[in-house]
């Protein structure tokens, strides 16, 4: 019987080009990971070298009612007169110099929030939110 061998196919391989291929791949997300700008919000961190005492006056308060009301300082406003409110107080006291807080109340529309939060950057108010328990 003239019976022929077979090849026998090797059941290894080698490693090597897989690691180079891995090593290549982290070579290419880390180069253009530093090139992708981070999406993230930057907070000023009060520093060490400055201590100064904190004001005693009192903060503007605007507040928000659930019903979508907002009062500066107890005085009822719409929402555009508010923001001409703000924006002439803003520039009798300089641009970021004027501070105010924002108390909504438990169940008022973050919409509204949102939307005064908006009018204070616009003209460059330092806000406080501070939120019910």
């Amino acid at each position: 019987m003239g019976l022929k061998k077979r090849s026998k196919v090797s059941a290894e391989f080698s490693m090597s080009s897989l690691t180079d291929i891995i090593f290549l791949l982290l070579i290419f997300f880390m180069l253009t990971s530093s090139l992708v700008a981070p999406n993230a919000l930057y907070l000023k961190m009060p520093g060490t070298s400055s201590a100064k005492v904190p004001s005693t006056k009192r903060l503007d308060d605007v507040s928000i009612s659930s019903s979508g009301k907002y009062r500066l300082n107890g005085k009822t406003y719409t929402l555009s007169s508010l923001e001409k409110e703000l924006g002439r107080r803003a520039r009798a006291k300089g641009s970021k110099k004027y501070n105010v807080t924002i108390s909504p109340a438990k169940d008022a529309p973050i919409d509204n929030v949102v939307y005064v939060m908006d009018i204070m950057r616009r003209y460059h108010i330092n806000g406080i939110l501070a939120a019910e328990q």
